[in-house]
């Protein structure tokens, strides 16, 4: 049947049903679901069945979904956020940006691809390394719980920064062929007007129209839509993208106390329209060469390899730990699926061919592939990549000021990790036993961790308890007591069992004091020689208990304000 035969609702039913096979299959193979999308696109495009095209309702679709979606990822920044980072976040990310774009330009005008005269596919494939991929990144971070450790927070950070580049960059994309002073100028004037029309009109209009629907969630969401295509509308007869509206419209309305909704709603409805616009970027891919696979190799290996200077070295000089900066390298050496977005766009714009985008699009499967298994393996990647770190005399800061904290003596009570129960523990014992700090040891190989215990009254070490090494240098033979309040969720690189068998092994005498996640940890520690293992889900489940007593003889005031002033004055280490 020829295409022209089946239509719009044969196509996208061919397009959503194949890519959720295909997607449901890249979930079974760990998989990024994207992959799965793309290659539905494949198969259906003319490189192989020649049933589905790109154009005509389709592609309207498509641009509906990319709409939504850059919608919510200006709905999910949190500008406040990105302001409370401080200067370190700020200056690696424009190192990492600037300085992956610039490697990556230029790499790409030495291998001899077109910028100027009217191409600018270097410009496009040397930003789009730049990039990295939030929905691998997030995914894989999220389901290792290591969105809130130091890493992470580094890596989101990072992302962030990249999206408000690329933001920057939507906006200037109509002018990149002819990039003089005033038609940038005028660019980033309608750029201003754009954000500061969509600002006035969050600050001083939509909180009443939303007020006045709040009791009709239906209604906020479609307000929320309206409001997204109307920015996009506006962008668009300024001269700017329509994507550009759509990223604008979702950060004007980021703080509002309707956001979690509208982003949860609108979630379900992007997930369809964004699935078109995925199998349609892989029905425009040009058929695979071996020179498109070439060039998708080299294009990862720039990745890799542009992550490695400008995101490990940038961190490792502003203090952040030589472990940090190598796992936010690893994190984020992808291509960014906002970087297809820009090459299609680009495409659009007559910018660059579709077969100059080819290998950025494989060089994206392959990095997304490979970091599924990346991320998860980053702690034994560092672990084999630290004595090639010490030859190159990449030591930690903090680790080269060890040997003067470890001439303090007479501790007897270690500490394995300040993550969060460690930290509270920390807390308490200043409060309410503070003669135990001059007995303390802590070990944590979070730099900021590590400064900041620097400036309490307690013996601090700089290392990686999962080591054998640093247990015998730290003079654990020694200790009375062991407390390892980290548990197999926050340890890497071992498991609290293992870390247990260690502890017993080189000091045969001490009470160990451990924390555990399941009954069955708890009872594999204790075989393993723990003295005491702490359950926390049942101090929680104690709380709960009380909470919902108190509820029904009517003191949960009371209750709440004991928590308050338990909490009143606290200064953690680990907020």
């Amino acid at each position: 049947m020829d295409h022209a035969e089946h239509g719009l609702v044969f196509d996208l039913a061919l397009c959503v049903g194949l890519a959720w096979v295909l997607g449901a299959l890249a979930c079974r193979l760990r998989q990024p679901v994207i992959l799965g999308y793309l290659a539905a696109g494949v198969l259906l495009g003319p490189n192989v069945l020649g049933i589905v095209e790109g154009g005509g309702g389709l592609h309207a679709i498509s641009e509906i979904g990319l709409a939504l979606l850059l919608f919510l990822i200006g709905l999910e920044m949190d500008l406040k956020r990105v302001a409370a980072m401080g200067r370190v976040l700020p200056l690696a990310a424009l190192a990492q940006i600037v300085g992956s774009a610039v490697l990556g330009v230029g790499a790409c005008l030495a291998a001899g691809i077109a910028l100027g005269g009217g191409r600018l596919d270097a410009l496009y494939l040397g930003f789009g390394v730049a990039l990295s991929s939030t929905v691998v990144v997030v995914k894989l971070l999220a389901e290792r719980s290591e969105l809130d450790t130091l890493p992470g927070r580094l890596t989101i950070g990072i992302l962030i920064f990249q999206d408000l580049a690329a933001i920057i960059f939507v906006g200037l994309q109509p002018t990149l062929l002819n990039p003089g002073l005033a038609p940038v100028a005028v660019t980033f004037f309608r750029i201003a007007l754009l954000v500061a029309a969509a600002l006035l009109v969050s600050r001083m209009v939509l909180p009443a129209v939303f007020a006045a629907i709040a009791r009709l969630p239906e209604l906020v969401v479609v307000g929320s839509v309206a409001w997204c295509f109307a920015l996009a509308a506006t962008a668009e007869r300024l001269g700017l993208s329509r994507e550009m509206g759509a990223l604008v419209a979702g950060v004007a309305i980021s703080t509002y106390p309707y956001a979690l909704d509208v982003e949860a709603k609108v979630a379900s409805l992007r997930d369809l329209f964004v699935t078109v616009f995925f199998v349609l970027l892989g029905v425009a891919l040009a058929r695979p060469t071996w020179g498109m696979a070439g060039g998708a190799l080299l294009l990862a290996a720039l990745v890799a390899g542009t992550r490695a200077l400008t995101v490990f070295l940038p961190l490792h000089l502003l203090r952040q730990g030589r472990r940090a900066a190598f796992l936010t390298s690893v994190n984020l050496a992808q291509v960014s699926e906002f970087s297809l977005v820009l090459l299609s766009l680009g495409v659009g714009l007559g910018h660059l061919d579709e077969a100059a985008a080819g290998p950025m699009f494989l060089a994206f499967i392959l990095l997304a592939a490979a970091s599924s298994y990346a991320i998860p393996g980053a702690d034994a990647l560092f672990a084999r990549a630290r004595p090639w770190l010490d030859r190159l005399g990449l030591r930690d800061h903090a680790e080269e000021r060890r040997g003067q904290s470890a001439e303090l003596g007479g501790s007897d009570l270690f500490v394995l990790g300040l993550f969060r129960d460690g930290s509270t523990f920390f807390e308490e014992a200043a409060r309410h036993a503070p003669s135990l700090l001059e007995r303390m040891t802590v070990i944590d190989f979070n730099p900021n961790t590590y400064d900041a215990l620097r400036r309490r009254p307690v013996r601090t070490l700089y290392g990686d308890i999962s080591q054998r090494d640093t247990l015998v240098h730290a003079g654990i033979a020694a200790a009375k007591v062991i407390v390892c309040p980290l548990t197999n969720a926050v340890l890497r690189g071992i498991t609290a069992e293992r870390l247990v068998r260690n502890l017993r092994a080189l000091n045969p005498e001490a009470a160990i004091i451990s924390v555990a996640e399941t009954a069955a940890d708890l009872a594999a520690q204790r075989a393993a020689g723990a003295t005491f293992v702490l359950l926390p889900r049942l101090l929680a489940g104690a709380e709960l208990l009380a909470a919902v007593q108190a509820a029904g003889q009517g003191l949960l005031d009371q209750k709440r304000a004991e928590q308050d002033a338990r909490l009143a004055g606290r200064a953690e280490v680990v907020p």
